[in-house]
């Protein structure tokens, strides 16, 4: 599994690395069944504390991507509550679409970035 982390980003490295591991998810590049790498192999594999590490499967896990097995580590298992993902992703877009109004940006640009990214996730 390919990991970008940016350590110079001042988002938290905890946050970039639950994403990039959605991102993973959302390309098909991780699968349903999948084992993750173990927090130790995934700390030391970026160069990160594996609190760093175990904070982003907490969330993953919290979220509905991954459960945490003893024996297998973490495992994507995608939620299939899709009513409450569809209530997740309306709050989240209302911090995103406002701060798009605040910028002018108008209804048909932001269809246009959303279809743009959709067209990306399908090419992988």
């Amino acid at each position: 599994m390919y990991v970008k982390i940016d350590f110079n980003s001042d988002e938290a490295i905890y946050i970039q690395l639950r994403n990039q591991i959605i991102y993973g998810i959302a390309t098909s590049q991780i699968q349903e069944g999948d084992n993750l790498p173990s927090v130790r192999e995934l700390a030391e594999y970026i160069g990160i504390n594996m609190h760093t590490v175990n904070k982003a499967y907490t969330i993953l896990k919290q979220e509905g991507y991954v459960k945490l097995d003893r024996r297998k580590g973490a495992v994507i298992a995608i939620d299939i509550d899709k009513m409450r993902a569809i209530d997740d992703m309306k709050e989240e877009l209302k911090v995103i679409l406002a701060k798009a109004i605040c910028k002018n940006i108008s209804c048909q640009e932001v269809y246009e970035v959303v279809q743009e990214i959709f067209d990306e996730f399908e090419r992988g």
